[in-house]
């Protein structure tokens, strides 16, 4: 049986959720409710088996093995602490990564 990871939400991660929202909102309120909700559910099965994600290709530069689940246009950066994941971004794929991203609030 595989083990179960416990998923955390950060405050910017959510906050992200909240913007690509919004910003698809402003669009097609239907697809940005769709979006969202599937969104939500790829972050849920990283319950199972988040070490099926890639490292991200910016992590030898940051000096950490983040990685990121990849959905639409959008990457979900995570870690993988113990038995918890913790999703620090949702972010474009076009945007960079740098520490100032990634830090706590």
């Amino acid at each position: 049986m595989p083990k179960k990871y416990r998923v955390k939400i950060t405050r910017h991660a959510e906050q992200d959720i909240q913007e690509i929202y919004s910003y698809i909102r402003n669009d097609n309120p239907k697809a940005a409710s769709n979006f969202v909700g599937e969104l939500e559910q790829q972050i849920s099965s990283l319950e199972k088996f988040p070490s099926r994600c890639s490292v991200i290709p910016e992590a030898e530069e940051l000096g950490t093995a983040y990685r990121h689940l990849i959905y639409g246009q959008y990457r979900t950066i995570f870690r993988i602490s113990g038995n918890t994941i913790y999703i620090l971004r949702v972010i474009h794929g076009a945007r960079l990564l740098n520490l100032t991203i990634l830090t706590p609030l």
